[in-house]
């Protein structure tokens, strides 16, 4: 085992595919000659040259065509955006190219391409720049949405979706690309679709992925203090939901939580809380709770970004309520 950075595991996995398939590229703003916007790609350019490690202009609609046309054409891209926000520009070569070209040209054309970079919120960058988009690009048949919580898991899934015949949107975060983790020293593979008990409990089944997965934790720990015991699980994959997982877990809690830094509306939360309901309602002891962002943009001011996201008292509250304490 070794301990790396959240930004070293991505770094490794990205390298380790390049190696052993040539037609495997990363493009974006800043990935090259700086090494990346938050050194996810250090050392890549002085590896693989600049054909390979491609340093882009700020035109995200345009260097998102070029790596679907090259993914059409036989190449693996990996376009990085700077934030998921920026993919907003872009979007069209996503939904409308990238999403549909296997089933509009009748299985003639895949494309194997990964977009990746941080989602949510990382601070006080306000509104623009602090949006979750998981919900959106999950609501897209043709897409698969991957957001890992650690540096183990982030390098197994990336490498997955790298070697994934279809398009796949993973997310990653500012303020995770520091975390550190141990994890193995040789080559491993994580399945997209996979779910993961993080922590194993009796009472109370909680969902999350994402960094803010992070308030489950602590949450659990102040439980337990008091004697309950929560199960927490990690999505790891958004789009196609390991639903099963979740399923089994309410089975044995009857009681359900859902933890996501997105907006209310239309979210990933939405979903699960559609799906447990219609499959294992009659498993259920207590409503299902979500717990979700403010319904409004971003905050700037410090004071009211920490109301606007969800935290530990929060999954406390909720854990406590469906148990009706």
């Amino acid at each position: 085992m070794k301990t790396v950075q959240f930004r070293e595991a991505i770094c490794e996995a990205m390298s380790e595919e390049m190696r052993t398939d040539e037609s495997i590229y990363l493009i974006g703003e800043e990935v090259a000659e700086y090494n990346g916007a938050y050194k996810a790609s250090k050392g890549m350019l002085d590896e693989f040259g600049a054909k390979r490690v491609i340093d882009a202009p700020i035109a995200e609609l345009g260097f998102g065509g070029i790596a679907v046309g090259s993914a059409m054409n036989g190449n693996r891209p990996i376009v990085e955006y700077m934030t998921f926000n920026f993919s907003l520009v872009g979007i069209d070569q996503i939904i409308n190219n990238a999403a549909k070209i296997r089933q509009m040209s009748g299985g003639q054309f895949n494309c194997p391409i990964v977009f990746r970079g941080p989602t949510a919120s990382a601070g006080q960058l306000a509104a623009t720049h602090s949006q979750a988009f998981e919900s959106w690009y999950a609501n897209c048949p043709g897409l698969k949405v991957v957001v890992p919580s650690n540096p183990h898991d982030a390098k197994g899934l990336l490498k997955a979706a790298i070697r994934d015949d279809d398009p796949v949107i993973f997310m990653e975060s500012e303020q995770m690309y520091g975390d550190k983790m141990e994890i193995p020293e040789g080559e491993y593979i994580i399945p997209i679709g996979v779910a993961d008990i993080k922590r194993e409990g009796s009472d109370v089944t909680v969902v999350s992925f994402g960094k803010i997965i992070k308030e489950a934790y602590k949450a659990a720990e102040e439980l337990a203090k008091e004697g309950i015991s929560i199960e927490i699980i990690d999505l790891r994959t958004v789009r196609p939901m390991d639903h099963a997982a979740i399923i089994k877990s309410v089975q044995k809690t009857n009681r359900l939580v859902i933890l996501e830094e997105a907006w209310p509306f239309g979210s990933v939360s939405s979903e699960i809380t559609f799906r447990i309901q219609d499959e294992a309602f009659d498993y259920l002891d207590a409503p299902i709770k979500r717990i979700t962002t403010a319904d409004t943009p971003a905050p700037y001011s410090p004071v009211l970004l920490e109301k606007w996201l969800p935290n530990s008292n929060d999954v406390v509250k909720a854990v406590k309520e469906v148990l009706y304490k």
